[in-house]
């Protein structure tokens, strides 16, 4: 990450599931498709993922209005399974951390902040989708 002239944020939760279910839950565009939106109002209808060290991944977020919406997408730049995963957003990098704790998982994601949206709206919104994951992951029946 560019510590120099980048701001850092990080974003965490612990998840009461284990890793594998975890892992699944992360990975799998059946299930990114089920929990990656900010707010009740946004949904995720497609996403793509190839998750290896050099494969792509690539979700479509839209505001269930159909008012707006944008394509999210990035290069995995290492992928240690039920361990780490770090891509890159065009300049911008993202690290998550999965922290076996047993019956438990912790997930701690710190990615390089951009310069459109101010430092609590981002650190909000990517926690808001990290809760989601949390929530759907614990009431899967993996």
């Amino acid at each position: 990450m560019n510590t120099a002239t980048t701001q850092i944020i990080t974003v965490k939760a612990i998840v009461n599931a284990p890793i594998e279910k975890v892992w699944k839950s992360w990975s799998l565009p059946e299930h990114i498709t089920k929990w990656n939106a900010a707010s009740e109002d946004w949904h995720t209808p497609k996403a793509e993922n190839d998750l290896r060290t050099g494969g792509k991944f690539s979700s479509r977020m839209e505001a269930k209005d159909g008012s707006w919406g944008f394509d999210f997408e990035g290069v995995y730049d290492n992928v240690e399974e039920f361990k780490l995963i770090e891509y890159s957003l065009g300049d911008r990098k993202v690290k998550v951390e999965f922290n076996d704790l047993g019956n438990s998982t912790e997930v701690i994601e710190a990615f390089d902040a951009e310069q459109e949206n101010s430092v609590e709206m981002q650190q909000a919104g990517w926690q808001a989708i990290l809760d989601n994951f949390k929530r759907y992951t614990e009431s899967l029946e993996i």
